[in-house]
């Protein structure tokens, strides 16, 4: 069951094939039986000993959304979801995006949602540097702080200007303004593998595209370091923009990009400071562990209550 592109075999159709169908009946039928499915899978969720207590209900609906409306490989997915994220709970259980490690992330680079979604339904992140300086580069924690951002925004609607309306993909922007042979030494293969494999099996979307822009002209001897540890389905979703930024606007529109980008949805530090507010808005809710930890059968009934203090 693979997280990557839109046509996976892990799903039983794709998000054409569910749009024909709920377009075979009325709207309301397929609004009634969303409804139905999501509270199926609700009562499901709290009663399953391989999951947490609680789940945030647009969390839930981006799972069954991911899986074209799939109650089974919904099950499967969130099931794979929550095992990944207890098996390495250094990356998304401990964590605080007020802590000195994420303060350390946020102070050097930014990890910032960008405002809507673009016309085929994807949502699109942007990934840069703000400081060069290598040593300030911590792999575990910045994958931490992304995950962080991540599991906010997926509690937080895709565009204001249309609440319910959900993205179907994520496209990812890297910038690699500043990047050296330093910055690539300090990578922690662990760390990348774990990020790897939950982008590809764990994630509540789809990666569509991965966009490399401002690429150094070593990017070879870069690509040839970290190509080992990202799996062909990834790679082939990464497109490397070597000679301008304008071939960015071919596949992102240029009025969801920074001004400092071209673009027309405001500047970092106005993006950066709405994105800060919402993990402070959203800090209890990252922390908590009723919506990560999975507790142990066995420890249910003893005196787990001890863990929530």
């Amino acid at each position: 069951m693979s997280r990557i592109c839109g046509r996976e075999t892990g799903a039983s159709g794709t998000s054409e094939q569910l749009q024909r169908e709920q377009d075979g009946g009325t709207a309301d039928q397929a609004q009634r039986k969303q409804e139905r499915n999501l509270k199926e899978l609700l009562e499901w969720f709290r009663h399953n000993d391989k999951l947490p207590k609680e789940i945030d209900p647009l969390l839930l609906r981006r799972f069954y959304q991911c899986m074209f409306g799939d109650v089974d490989e919904t099950r499967k997915l969130i099931e794979v979801n929550y095992a990944l994220r207890n098996r390495h709970p250094h990356l998304f259980i401990r964590r605080d995006p007020l802590d000195a490690d994420s303060r350390r992330t946020f102070d050097y680079a930014d990890i910032l949602p960008l405002p809507g979604i673009t016309p085929d339904k994807c949502k699109v992140s942007l990934y840069c540097f703000r400081d060069f300086e290598a040593s300030k580069m911590h792999h575990t924690e910045d994958t931490r702080a992304f995950f962080m951002v991540s599991d906010c925004r997926f509690v937080t609607p895709d565009d204001l200007a249309n609440p319910e309306a959900l993205s179907e993909g994520e496209v990812q922007i890297f910038d690699m303004k500043g990047t050296t042979m330093r910055h690539i030494s300090r990578l922690t293969i662990s760390t990348l593998r774990a990020y790897i494999k939950f982008l590809q099996l764990a994630f509540p979307v789809r990666l569509r595209a991965i966009h490399m822009i401002n690429c150094p002209t070593y990017l070879d001897r870069i690509v040839s370091v970290v190509k080992p540890f990202i799996s062909e389905e990834v790679f082939k979703l990464i497109r490397f923009h070597t000679q301008s930024i304008d071939t960015l606007y071919e596949f992102v529109p240029r009025e969801m990009l920074p001004e400092e980008y071209g673009g027309g949805a405001g500047s970092l530090e106005a993006l950066r400071t709405h994105t800060q507010k919402a993990l402070v808005e959203n800090r209890d809710y990252l922390m908590d562990p009723d919506h990560w930890v999975v507790v142990k059968p066995e420890k249910r009934n003893e005196s787990s209550w001890r863990f929530f203090k």
